[in-house]
Formats: C-alpha cells, sequence, structure tokens
C-alpha cells in the first residue's frame, strides 16, 4: 500500500526543475521511518548517494549513524528520517546554488510536512540557514536550540566537517546530538530567532 511519502517520493524520481536534473545517476529523496520523531536535513547527495540513491552513505553517514546511535540510542530505522536539501548530486560536489535549492524547497516542504517530526537536527550551514531563514553561520547558530513550526531545530555541523576536523568538531556533534534527544523527551529552551 502506497503512502502520501512514498507518493511525493515516486514524483520526485523524475524532476527536472533545475539543471541538476541533467547530470545526476538518480533523485536522492530520503529514508528512514515516514512517521519518524526525529528528522536530519542534510546539504545534497554526494558520490555514493547519487549511485546508490540514499542519503548518507558514504563516509559522512557511517559517522552519522555512529554519533546517533552512541548519543541517542538509535538507528536509522529506528524513528528517524534523513533527507537533503537538494535531492541531485551537483557536479563535483560543489556547494548547490539558490536556484537549484529554491527548485528543491517544495520536496523537502512535503518531507517535513508528511514526516512531521518532533525534532529537525539541521546538518551544516545549507539546511541550518535555509530551515532557520537566516544568514548566520553554523558555527554560531549551532550553540542553540530554536523553534521551527511548532517543531525543535537543533542545529549541528555536517559530519564531513568532523571527518575534516578532528576532535574539536566531533565534540561539537555530540553535544548538539545530546541537545537534540533532550528535545525528544521533553520540552528544551529555545532561542529566538537567529
Amino acid at each position: 500500500m502506497s503512502t502520501p511519502l512514498a507518493d511525493v517520493s515516486v514524483e520526485a524520481s523524475g524532476c527536472t526543475r533545475c539543471p541538476l536534473a541533467a547530470s545526476r545517476t538518480q533523485v536522492v529523496f530520503g529514508m528512514g521511518d515516514p512517521s519518524a520523531d526525529l528528522m536530519f536535513v542534510g546539504e545534497g547527495p554526494g558520490a555514493e548517494e547519487d549511485r546508490l540513491g540514499l542519503p548518507f552513505v558514504g563516509r559522512s553517514g557511517q559517522l552519522l549513524d555512529r554519533l546517533v546511535l552512541e548519543e541517542m540510542g538509535r538507528r536509522r530505522d529506528d524513528g528517524v528520517y534523513i533527507a537533503n536539501v537538494v535531492k541531485c548530486r551537483p557536479p563535483a560536489n560543489r556547494d548547490p546554488k539558490p536556484e537549484e535549492v529554491a527548485a528543491c524547497r517544495p520536496w523537502l516542504e512535503a518531507q517535513l510536512d508528511l514526516v512531521d517530526p518532533k525534532v529537525i537536527v539541521t546538518l551544516g550551514n545549507f539546511a541550518s540557514r535555509l530551515l532557520l531563514d537566516t544568514t548566520v553561520g553554523i558555527t554560531r547558530l549551532r550553540v542553540r536550540t530554536y523553534p521551527y513550526r511548532g517543531r525543535v531545530l537543533v542545529p549541528t555541523l555536517h559530519p564531513a566537517a568532523v571527518l575534516r576536523g578532528g576532535g574539536g568538531p566531533m565534540a561539537q556533534v555530540r553535544a548538539d546530538l545530546v541537545r537534540a534527544k533532550l528535545a525528544l523527551a521533553g520540552d528544551p529552551p529555545l532561542a529566538t530567532r537567529p
């Protein structure tokens, strides 16, 4: 039996709203529990994600899985949904262009509405800035928890930044995941908008 989220995924699989469609192998829509209370939103698929059609399956994804298990006691199939701002891989893993982000935004909005998570963890600058509608960088955003459409949003560093940065970024992401776990458990103090 089809679900509304599965229907949107099928519709997105043929998307040609922006030039990224020309260079992708396939759309990387999202994966996980369609009624998850925890949703991760990253920037966009990399080469391995484009090849497999699943988000966060490369080295960054393996690190994210490990940290979520260690800090939150969850696995991908345990109340977690993972998506990206853009659903197609930008060539050479470049940053998504504003028009590409704008073209993909309706797909992300549909995912947010249909999954309806209690807590959203944004991974890196693009997702954090987009959902918080700000130009403030992730380094300043990540130390707080924000209200977002009746939900809680917890910004953190992208796992790729942790792979490049070592112990400091690793500790920061761990702290942010603990913040997200607390948000799932109750009513955390929320910052004013950035």
